[in-house]
């Protein structure tokens, strides 16, 4: 079983020049904003889920790759995996589309988004029990907003390649890293393929699908354990203080955290940040075979 991780450094001088080249406005922040913690990331796969061969990070460029990483980080760029046409890409769904085609990539992967850790010793059936992928869904009715539209694309594409009928409501995969098989996502893909003109973009756009397809595609075909779920929790740091966050990394009661960045001030964003690198790094102090 591997993992994929897609990862992008704003402060990258290269990326920055890309960006200013092909994107009229500024950059988002929150969404480009590197917090210092793959390293964490990857210590935690190490010591949390020793049942992951390989980890693969994704990135735009070779500047991206943080000066620390060893050779055990397989390194992937946008190239390598994302035809000509769409590149340079800024936008994480675009990025997603084209996982399944790293190469030397496992049957069984799981993704992660560099904003998710594994805190807590989890094993190989937490993602993948009886043939089947286990991530929990919720239904929802309404889409008010970009992310939730593309979701409701998503479901709703998912069901038109397989052939169900149209429905006012549309699934929501958890929040977390989404275990997927390589071949269900080839066969995904594949159909919509022809399409991509429509659906990919340079930044994000309510056109745009996301990897939230390819789970749609998997409950639908009824490869999912239903009412499974991944052990996790969720702390966005729009409304969880530092010091909760920290606390709670004392003594992790999940397998799992996402912290997801919104948009917030300077000042604000640094002593986050040093609290968070502090917290981690006493929760796992070791270095992985992934650091030099």
């Amino acid at each position: 079983m591997d993992a994929v991780i897609t990862f992008v450094d704003g402060t990258d001088a290269q990326w920055q020049q890309d960006y200013k080249k092909y994107i009229n406005t500024a950059p988002l922040t929150k969404r480009y904003r590197d917090w210092g913690l793959l390293k964490y990331l990857l210590r935690g796969i190490e010591v949390n889920m020793p049942f992951i061969d390989n980890v693969f990070l994704v990135v735009s460029g070779p500047g991206q790759v943080p000066s620390w990483c060893s050779d055990e980080l397989k390194i992937v760029l946008h190239k390598d995996i994302i035809p000509f046409d769409f590149l340079p890409t800024f936008n994480s769904t675009t990025i997603e589309m084209f996982l399944h085609k790293i190469q030397g990539l496992c049957e069984q992967f799981i993704y992660f988004n560099d904003d998710i850790f594994p805190v807590a010793a989890s094993s190989a059936n937490d993602f993948f029990f009886d043939g089947k992928v286990s991530l929990r869904f919720s239904r929802h009715i309404f889409a008010g907003n970009l992310f939730k539209t593309q979701t409701k694309k998503s479901d709703a594409k998912a069901r038109e390649v397989l052939g169900l009928q149209p429905s006012c409501l549309f699934l929501r995969p958890q929040h977390i890293c989404k275990p997927m098989f390589k071949s269900e996502t080839q066969e995904a893909f594949a159909a919509i393929e022809k399409d991509f003109k429509s659906i990919l973009s340079r930044t994000r756009t309510i056109d745009n699908l996301s990897q939230y397809y390819f789970s749609d595609y998997l409950y639908y075909k009824g490869l999912v354990n239903k009412g499974s779920a991944i052990s996790s929790k969720h702390f966005s740091l729009a409304v969880a203080s530092a010091p909760k966050l920290c606390s709670w990394l004392k003594e992790p009661s999940r397998k799992f955290v996402c912290i997801n960045d919104v948009t917030m001030e300077d000042a604000r964003y640094l002593t986050i940040k040093e609290q968070l690198i502090s917290s981690f790094e006493a929760l796992l102090p070791n270095m992985s075979r992934f650091e030099k």
